[in-house]
C-alpha cells in the first residue's frame, strides 16, 4: 500500500541549506548552465548522492503551480479599467483565464476572483502576483487555490 505524498508550502529561508541547494542544481540543469549533474552538484557545493536523495522532492513553488488552474484572489479599489489592467498582466503572461467572479463593491473595494490556466505562462507565478500587485488600486493579491 503506498501513501499519498504531503505537500507543504514553506517560506525558502526556513528550509536546511541542503534543499535549496538541490533546487538551484536542477535549475542549473534545466537552464543548462550545468550540463551533468556531476557539474551542477559542483557547483552548488553538494554531493551527488544528497542531490539523488531530494531531487524528486524539492520542487520550487512556480514550478508545482505551472500546467495547473490557479485561482487568485485580489481586493480592488472601485475604480474605471483597474480589472482591464490585471486582466491586461494575466493575458501579457500567456495565462489563459477560466472564470472571473466579482462581488459588488462594498466600502470602496471589491473582491474579485480569477481562475486561470497556467500552462503557457511565459513568467514565473511569483512574477505574474508581484505585477498584479504593484497596479496602484490592488489593495491585495494573493493564490486562493491551485
Amino acid at each position: 500500500m503506498t501513501t499519498k505524498p504531503k505537500y507543504y508550502i514553506v517560506e525558502a529561508t526556513a528550509l536546511p541549506e541542503v534543499f535549496l541547494k538541490v533546487a538551484e542544481a536542477k535549475r542549473l540543469l534545466s537552464t543548462g548552465e550545468a550540463s551533468t549533474v556531476n557539474e551542477a552538484t559542483h557547483m552548488t557545493d553538494i554531493s551527488r548522492s544528497a542531490f539523488y536523495k531530494y531531487r524528486d522532492a524539492v520542487l520550487p513553488f512556480q514550478n508545482m503551480m505551472t500546467g495547473r488552474v490557479i485561482t487568485f484572489q485580489l481586493l480592488l479599489h472601485d475604480e474605471p479599467g483597474l480589472l482591464s489592467e490585471i486582466l491586461l498582466v494575466l493575458a501579457d503572461a500567456k495565462a489563459n483565464i477560466l472564470t472571473i467572479n466579482s462581488i459588488v463593491p462594498t466600502n470602496g473595494t471589491a473582491v474579485v476572483t480569477i481562475a486561470a490556466e497556467t500552462m503557457d505562462l511565459n513568467i514565473p507565478l511569483e512574477e505574474l502576483l508581484r505585477r498584479m500587485s504593484e497596479k496602484p488600486g490592488v489593495v491585495k493579491a494573493e493564490i486562493l487555490a491551485g
